[in-house]
This record gives C-alpha cells, sequence and structure tokens, in this order.
C-alpha cells in the first residue's frame, strides 16, 4: 500500500529518505522550499539568485540529511543551512549591502492613497536602514520579525547561545531606532 507522504512527520520522512529512497526528498522540499525561498530572498533581493541560492540549499540538505539530529526541529535545521550558505555566498560576492525585502502592499479600501504611498516611502526606509545593519544584527532581527522564529529557534539556527540573541536583537532595534530618528523617518512614528 503506497504511502500518503502528506501525512508523515518530518522525522519519519527523513528516516524514510535515509533508509528506503530519497525519492521521499521532494515531499521534503514542498513543505520548506516556501521557507528557505523567502528567508534567502530577504537577505539577497533577486529572486532569481534567490532561486539559484535555494536550489543549491536543498542539494546541501540533500547531501547532509543524514546529518540530520532530531532533537532540533527541522525547519531549524534547514533555516541554518540555508542562512550559511547566503552568507558564504555574500562573502564570495563582497557584497557591501544587500536589501532585506522587495515589499508586496494590499492595497486597502479603508487607506487613502496618500496613507498608502507614506506607508510604503516610510517601509522602504526602514528596509534601507534594516539592509545597512551588520550581519550579526541582521540575521536575528529578519529571523525574528520577518520570519517569526523564537530566541531559540535563532539560537540553534546561528549557533550562538540564547542570551546573545536576545542581546543582538535588542542592539538592533536599538541601532534601527536611532537610524530611524537621525534620518528624519521617525517623523512617520512621531518619533
Amino acid at each position: 500500500m503506497p504511502v500518503d507522504v502528506s501525512k508523515v512527520s518530518d522525522f519519519d520522512l527523513i528516516q524514510m529518505c535515509i533508509n528506503e529512497d530519497m525519492n521521499y526528498f521532494s515531499e521534503l522540499m514542498r513543505r520548506y522550499k516556501n521557507l528557505v525561498f523567502s528567508v534567502i530572498l530577504r537577505m539577497v533581493n533577486d529572486k532569481e539568485e534567490a532561486n539559484d541560492l535555494a536550489q543549491e540549499v536543498f542539494i546541501k540538505v540533500y547531501k547532509n540529511l543524514h546529518k540530520y539530529y532530531p532533537e532540533f526541529k527541522f525547519s531549524t535545521w534547514i533555516i541554518r543551512i540555508t542562512t550559511n550558505h547566503v552568507i558564504d555566498f555574500r562573502r564570495k560576492k563582497k557584497q557591501e549591502s544587500v536589501p532585506i525585502e522587495d515589499v508586496e502592499y494590499e492595497l486597502s479600501s479603508e487607506e487613502s492613497p496618500e496613507a498608502q504611498y507614506i506607508r510604503k516611502e516610510r517601509d522602504h526606509s526602514i528596509n534601507s536602514l534594516l539592509e545597512a545593519l551588520p550581519d550579526m544584527y541582521k540575521i536575528p532581527i529578519v529571523l525574528y520579525h520577518k520570519e517569526g522564529l523564537s530566541y531559540q529557534e535563532i539560537s540553534d539556527i546561528i549557533k550562538e547561545p540564547l542570551s546573545k540573541v536576545k542581546n543582538r536583537i535588542f542592539r538592533a532595534r536599538k541601532m534601527l531606532k536611532e537610524s530611524i530618528i537621525n534620518t528624519g523617518v521617525g517623523e512617520y512614528y512621531g518619533v
């Protein structure tokens, strides 16, 4: 009787890939492709580059699946591989500044065109300020605020103590607030 892989847990699916048939890997890719792509896109801001990097990440995951330890969530493990791969890629490219994301907006019928424009400009300005942060601050704050990961998950991904993760997110917020005030973007927030 064929297995309905959509109902199999990540851990069991990984075991099936390792022990039986790597064809089950396509289900793992289906489950995590959006997360991987989203993290990469926020770090490189180029859809084609993000697609290429996502494929490279899944090749790494495929080759290293036997190294996965079940005491960690699979999503944490795959995000760690993703962020490390992008950091290595950026180092090789020696990029100085990387946009966090292309913001797509849903038009609200309650918001005037002027309010929509101001919001878009404010968000673009904040994303530009976020881009300027060093990676040691940018990565944790993006994973926390944009990807919704917990402090512990971020700690597992970047392999830093929980206290350091909390400190870096705190400092990143403080640096962003100072930049917002210094650049005049703060007037949008009444700062």
